[in-house]
């Protein structure tokens, strides 16, 4: 009976109470702003790290070349073996060709 008393008498924002006019903001404490300072500072370090990049423009140009990837897919995908899991191409004539009965026209 009591915690109704208090509720039915406690004083609340109208409405939604953290949106409009007569809202409740939170207060803002030392701990929170001390997780925004090194939030903006994190962000700051990865800011930097990637306006002054590990490799120039030239060294990063051909780095991959070396490593021969491309290469190397290329040659996984004309494999034998792996040609041999493929479908077939297929044409539209191969694919119609049930339609041609007779070749004299009407």
């Amino acid at each position: 009976m009591q915690l109704t008393l208090v509720n039915f008498f406690k004083k609340t924002v109208p409405g939604h109470i953290f949106r409009g006019k007569r809202r409740l903001v939170k207060p803002v404490s030392k701990r929170s702003m001390e997780t925004l300072t090194r939030e903006y500072e994190r962000q700051e370090q990865i800011m930097f790290l990637l306006r002054h990049p590990y490799l120039t423009l030239e060294q990063s140009s051909g780095h991959a070349k070396e490593l021969q990837k491309r290469e190397k897919l290329v040659a996984k995908w004309t494999d034998e073996q792996t040609r041999s899991k493929l479908k077939p191409h297929v044409t539209i004539e191969e694919r119609l060709q049930h339609l041609r009965v007779k070749e004299a026209w009407d």
